[in-house]
């Protein structure tokens, strides 16, 4: 994986990639916790993760437009306009500016998800198929230390200073990452023009290319339907954890940063054994083993005591960088490069929707619901995802070619 890095281009589209999630995860996390404080309710809190995720569902139109543009001016572009976009979050001082965290919670989320998709594509341009695998895993290994600090540092700043200097320096990583990313040297081709075949179909045809491929690909369809039923969970959790801290753990919001922290030294952990894990078991199979400790996090982290909720984080954490992973090489080694956007942006889509509505629901849910009973139904969620998608996963090892034989059920 160290080699990857002495590739000038690569290493700095991992520093543009690294440095932009510090600033956003920073935000997002002391932006929950602001608003916590500003309306002392846990749906009012999750419900600014469920803006972010609800901007996401403009990806099928983005991943189109990825996918017909050069991938690292674009990428330039949407952090120059995410720069400017936090800048309004200056604004919110009482609980009637609230409304202003949830309008550019569904922007960055539009634009998060274009550049997620911008990125998977970049990737696959910038490194060999075989090396796919050891890529993603060195990149959730860096990713998940940036969001070990993060969360800490957004709610350490929150509470001693305000959410300006975390709005202030999200903006600012913006701007760095945009440098970094015009700094690659990779001259792409040009804008791809559609070609006969694709000039033929109707505009709703192209847009939805994406969801068909990911339809007619039994490894891909089979992850995306495990991940639908897990994400129900994971979206819960935006709103269980504001609760396991304050009613379980009887602690103030700005304890919720421990927990993410907690959450990322299990995801580092488990980014830096990713690739290995993908080598032996192949992807898929190393999606199913972080279902399972994903669901056993949920179980611990119901028990309302400190030693349990710690180690239940953590497993919870373990899990993500397995699932990210391991689904992020399986689409990219199995989706042409000029269908990358858009199956990445479909993907988007079809986990997105399912989550948006668990995070809504579950900040319904919360206020009626006792959180424990909650965290088992995630639990009980997650290991149904595990069970079907092991029962259904034979994979051949992944140095097998993109469009190489692959054993599956249907």
């Amino acid at each position: 994986m160290r080699a990857l890095l002495v590739r000038r281009d690569i290493l700095l589209l991992v520093l543009a990639r690294l440095i932009d999630m510090a600033g956003s995860n920073a935000l997002w996390i002391a932006l929950g916790v602001r608003v916590k404080e500003l309306t002392g309710s846990d749906s009012a809190a999750g419900l600014t993760f469920f803006a972010f995720v609800l901007g996401t569902l403009g990806a099928p139109l983005c991943g189109a437009v990825v996918d017909r543009l050069r991938r690292a001016p674009l990428l330039i572009a949407l952090n120059l306009f995410s720069m400017v976009l936090v800048l309004p979050l200056l604004l919110v001082h009482d609980r009637h500016g609230i409304w202003i965290c949830y309008a550019v919670m569904v922007l960055y989320g539009l634009a998060n998800g274009t550049s997620g998709s911008a990125m998977t594509a970049l990737t696959q341009t910038l490194i060999p198929p075989e090396h796919l695998g050891d890529a993603n895993g060195l990149l959730q290994t860096l990713l998940q230390g940036v969001r070990l600090v993060a969360p800490l540092l957004g709610a350490g700043v929150l509470s001693t200073f305000d959410l300006a200097p975390l709005v202030v320096g999200d903006a600012a990583t913006f701007a760095l990452a945009a440098l970094l990313v015009a700094l690659i040297r990779l001259r792409e081709n040009g804008p791809r023009h559609p070609g006969p075949e694709e000039e033929r179909q109707a505009a709703g045809a192209r847009l939805t290319a994406g969801f068909r491929h990911i339809a007619g690909t039994p490894a891909l369809r089979q992850f995306t339907v495990a991940t639908m039923i897990a994400v129900i969970a994971f979206g819960f959790s935006q709103s269980v954890l504001f609760a396991v801290v304050d009613s379980g753990l009887h602690r103030p919001p700005a304890f919720v940063g421990v927990l993410g922290a907690s959450q990322a030294a299990g995801a580092v952990v488990a980014g830096a054994g990713a690739a290995v894990l993908m080598r032996r078991a192949g992807e898929a199979r190393t999606v199913v083993f972080g279902l399972v400790l994903s669901a056993a996090g949920f179980l611990l982290t119901a028990v309302p005591a400190l030693p349990a909720v710690v180690p239940g984080t953590v497993l919870m954490g373990t899990g993500l960088p397995w699932i990210i992973a391991g689904g992020t090489t399986l689409l990219q080694r199995r989706t042409p490069a000029r269908l990358t956007g858009r199956a990445d942006a479909a993907l988007g889509v079809l986990i997105g929707v399912p989550q948006t509505a668990a995070i809504a629901v579950g900040a319904a849910l919360i206020a009626l619901v006792d959180y424990r009973v909650m965290l088992v139904l995630m639990a009980v969620l997650t290991s149904v995802a595990a069970c079907y998608l092991a029962t259904r996963t034979a994979q051949p090892a992944t140095g097998t070619p993109p469009n190489g034989p692959v054993t599956t059920s249907a």
